[in-house]
């Protein structure tokens, strides 16, 4: 073989490296974005039940104007995107602490965390974002 042709072989091969590098680079990013959103949709439900409980007389084994009493059935807690726990104080560490599946004092405003399943923008903590849930609105917040 020549040179040219041996130069060519050599340029070919590290096109084919740096594509496989970048396609790596995509598809662990395109995991990651989607692993988040899943965990956000899934506490955008959760949200919904929490505010639906708020809603529901105590009769009829809801809240009665309060959180107090709600919880996660163990199928809400965790799934393929993730785990879920709620708190009523914000979340401030990653990972989460002090979270529970039952809202166990009064009140107005809880948090509903989420820990995803693929690693976060830290590059070391899993994926996590957490809803401000109150009675009339739900705000959604990405934490890694």
């Amino acid at each position: 073989m020549g040179q040219q042709q041996l130069l060519l072989i050599v340029l070919g091969v590290i096109i084919v490296g740096i594509a496989i590098a970048v396609g790596i680079s995509m598809f662990k990013s395109n995991a990651q974005s989607s692993n988040r959103d899943q965990v956000i949709n899934d506490l955008n439900n959760l949200a919904a039940k929490a505010q639906q409980y708020y809603r529901k007389p105590t009769a009829m084994g809801g809240g009665g104007q309060d959180f107090n009493g709600f919880k996660l059935m163990p199928i809400d807690s965790a799934n393929a995107n993730g785990q879920y726990g709620v708190t009523t104080n914000a979340p401030t560490t990653v990972p989460p602490s002090g979270l529970s599946s039952t809202v166990s004092t009064s009140a107005q405003t809880i948090y509903i965390v989420g820990v995803g399943t693929e690693t976060g923008n830290d590059q070391k903590n899993k994926v996590q974002a957490y809803v401000k849930v109150t009675p009339d609105s739900v705000i959604a917040t990405t934490q890694n």
